[in-house]
């Protein structure tokens, strides 16, 4: 997983950064060769490891890549939703998330919602439908990435107005009823 070109921008990464995002990782020897890297070249800490979880490997070897992961004193998760749905197939990447969500969530894991979140909007100023609920979706994650784009502000404005929203009806992985706006106007009409 890890490159040469990595391999020299590591000393950069320990001097500068909080995290450093893994991509491509596997196994958790993939963990072990980037932590024994990190700690060669931290000085005063070291970045937190982000896993970009993007190949079937990975989710194969989930449990155990977040295992070894926890041996620092920060980890987080990334669904690479993009390179994972080449690699799985478009199909069952609705699965696959959800699996990986819940997996993080028990291991108390924070999780990246990743790639090409509330693209259209960001790119153009108007959004899919598809992405409004999948935006949605991103609500159950600790962090919602987002590309840069020419509507960034326009798109973030969305992004909090629908997780708030959204945030109303679930709470991470617990789905919970509130109180239904639809159903109250309907019962508040008269006769």
């Amino acid at each position: 997983a890890l490159t040469a070109e990595d391999l020299r921008n590591i000393p950069f990464i320990c001097k500068h950064a909080d995290m450093v995002g893994y991509s491509f990782v596997v196994g958790p020897e993939d963990v072990e060769v980037l932590r024994s890297e990190l700690e060669k070249h931290a000085t005063n800490r070291k970045p937190a490891i982000i896993l970009k979880i993007e190949r079937l490997g990975a989710i194969k070897n989930l449990p155990a890549l977040l295992l070894n992961g926890m041996k620092d004193e920060s980890l987080g998760v990334m669904i690479a939703r993009g390179d994972l749905a080449v690699e799985i197939g478009f199909e069952r990447l609705s699965e696959i998330q959800e699996e990986i969500l819940w997996i993080c969530e028990a291991a108390h894991v924070p999780v990246i919602w990743a790639t090409q979140v509330l693209e259209t909007l960001n790119k153009t100023g108007y959004a899919t439908r598809s992405e409004i609920t999948d935006a949605a979706m991103g609500g159950r994650s600790e962090c919602v990435m987002l590309n840069k784009g020419p509507y960034i502000v326009k798109t973030i404005t969305t992004l909090e107005d629908i997780l708030t929203r959204q945030m109303g009806h679930i709470y991470k992985k617990r789905y919970i009823m509130r109180p239904l706006n639809i159903a109250r106007k309907f019962l508040e009409q008269p006769g």
